[in-house]
């Protein structure tokens, strides 16, 4: 269904025409026909999905010369940026209508300005909860006009706990009104409000999940603990994006790696809600005019950010709730264009966590290795190539006359732009990271690691088993099993293989470590074992599982079962009760 169908007024027409909207999406073809009635509306549908224009055009188009004095639609807003966001979408709108005047009332904004515009007559009123209560306290809104109330990313407003400035500004709005709600998700406080403020609503659910991630590709990296920075600047260098979003869960997470990326040499800026609002609105503009190409922010703080030409979402942390997910990847792809997602990961914990995200959002998110310098340069090599056959000017006379120049001084063509692409190539890859990828130890696709032992202080007297150690190192550490090689166990102390490049990180992460409620302590191993025995401890992980749960009937030590594994470190019993006797 297309606009110019609707029986909107022609100034409207004409707005939205010049926007470059014809066909709907599906919010707004279900929606629209029924605001524009004057039904109460319940819709859900997820963010991307043309929400802002499925209520603004509606209640730009309700809008009479009656209305000019006094506020006549109220949109309530999470955040500041999604504020902003719709105050610019719904003034778009109204371009050619003067009898809408819009305001936006927010925090971290002058309030004598909004006074001021309040004051001179506004129509649609825009804004947050917590400064819409502030006027209407100062008696700078007055809701005795109000015939539509919006609440847009209702749920996220319940999540910020502003239940209560809802609830309060909704009994304040005359009963005879139209109240209308959108919502990603649909809790039982959202049910609430709807069961005692609505009239008779019409539901809308728009099962947009597998559309949002069609056109996106998900993939996923595995990093050590405490790795995932160096595992993102790798990420940043080697695919290049020209714009993109990285999401970390705190705000203390998003100033420490937006420093890190800075220092890297990085275009980096972070979003969070501490900031001043000043100082947010720059970050955006500096965002959106691609002068700044990272934008690292957390979920509430890129709530509703309308950014065009997104290329790469990283998740840095995982979402807390999975539906945040969805947000987060929608940021990119949109408008018919494909995009790409990135989540890094750490230890089992967050394996599982991402598993239990891919069902929710019903699609495939692959697992990629983590490129090294290797890897890079022929990626880089890859761009250069894609970048000079994609130019399709005709190189100039003047090229053409310096290429004979030094062919006369004995440098032909060949040369000469093997030395241009020579020189394009070390500036490419002049800044690149150093991180050093761990390689399994066992034989395989990325065998050949060097490595060193590392000594941990407990032995075969306090009964520890292979597993146990093994068990310790890769929860302390987030690294997998396969990146551990033998593990030797003599009476008082253990030694284990691991890779030399991880060294450092495994003696950081592991210490302090507590191994069967004992405290152990972990070093670089410097002695000579040639005099001790280690019994049949000694083990090389190339032949157990990875996921090295003790509770599995075939153990981490090839077909034995558990009972034979362990016999080796667990005294007989049958003995000690003869000794009894």
């Amino acid at each position: 269904m297309q606009f110019n169908e609707l029986n909107l007024s022609q100034e409207l027409i004409q707005a939205v025409e010049e926007l470059g909207f014809t066909e709907m999406t599906e919010i707004q073809k279900e929606s629209i026909p029924l605001l524009l009635q004057g039904r109460d509306v319940i819709g859900r549908s997820n963010t991307g999905t043309g929400k802002t224009a499925a209520f603004g055009i509606p209640a730009v188009e309700s809008i009479t010369e009656d209305d000019r004095r006094f506020p006549a639609v109220l949109v309530l807003c999470p955040t500041r940026e999604l504020a902003m966001q719709a105050a610019g979408e719904v003034r778009k709108f109204a371009k050619y209508k003067r009898s809408v005047r819009t305001c936006a009332v927010y925090g971290g904004a002058s309030m004598e300005k909004q006074i001021m515009e309040l004051k001179k007559g506004a129509s649609i009123v825009i804004g947050t909860p917590g400064r819409v209560m502030d006027h209407i306290r100062r008696r700078t809104l007055k809701l005795e006009n109000i015939r539509t109330v919006i609440l847009d990313e209702a749920d996220e407003m319940l999540n910020m706990g502003f239940r209560e400035d809802i609830e309060s500004i909704l009994s304040d709005i005359p009963t005879e009104r139209q109240t209308v709600l959108f919502s990603a998700t649909m809790p039982p406080e959202i049910l609430a409000i709807t069961e005692k403020y609505q009239n008779d609503p019409v539901q809308i659910k728009i099962k947009s999940t597998q559309r949002t991630a069609q056109l996106i590709e998900q993939f996923w990296f595995e990093t050590a603990m405490g790795r995932k920075t160096d595992a993102l600047k790798l990420l940043l260098t080697a695919y290049a994006p020209a714009s993109a979003m990285v999401f970390c869960n705190t705000k203390k997470m998003v100033d420490d790696l937006t420093e890190d990326l800075v220092k890297a040499g990085f275009r980096a800026a972070g979003l969070h809600g501490d900031m001043k609002q000043a100082q947010r609105t720059q970050v955006m503009n500096s965002f959106k005019a691609k002068n700044t190409a990272i934008l690292v922010a957390t979920d509430v703080a890129a709530r509703g950010i309308d950014v065009s030409g997104v290329d790469a979402v990283f998740n840095y942390d995982l979402p807390q709730d999975n539906e945040y997910y969805i947000h987060r990847i929608g940021r990119t792809g949109r408008a018919g264009r494909a995009g790409a997602a990135y989540s890094i990961i750490s230890g089992r914990k967050q394996l599982y966590e991402l598993k239990a995200i891919s069902r929710y959002v019903k699609a495939d998110i692959k697992e990629l290795p983590l490129p090294d310098k290797s890897d890079i340069i022929a990626m880089k090599k890859e761009g250069i190539v894609r970048s000079i056959a994609a130019q399709e000017e005709r190189p100039s006379h003047d090229a053409y006359e310096i290429l004979d120049r030094l062919a006369a001084e004995g440098i032909d063509y060949r040369e000469a732009a093997a030395r241009l692409i020579s020189g394009k190539l070390a500036e490419e890859i002049a800044g690149l990271p150093e991180l050093d990828v761990p390689k399994p130890i066992r034989k395989g696709k990325r065998s050949g690691a060097k490595t060193v032992r590392i000594d941990l202080n407990i032995g075969r007297n306090k009964r520890i088993a292979p597993n146990f150690i093994l068990g310790a190192l890769v929860d302390a550490t987030g690294m997998s099993g396969q990146d551990f090689g033998k593990i030797d166990i003599f009476d008082s102390h253990t030694t284990v293989e691991v890779p030399e490049a991880e060294t450092d990180f495994i003696l950081d992460a592991a210490n302090p470590m507590k191994i069967n409620g004992n405290p152990v302590e972990v070093k670089l191993f410097k002695g000579d074992t040639s005099g001790e025995k280690s019994g049949r401890g000694g083990f090389s992980s190339k032949n157990h599982r990875s996921d090295h749960r003790p509770d599995r009937r075939r153990s981490a030590y090839g077909s034995r079962k558990k009972a034979d594994v362990f016999s080796d470190y667990i005294p007989d019993r049958r003995k000690r009760s003869k000794k009894r006797s």
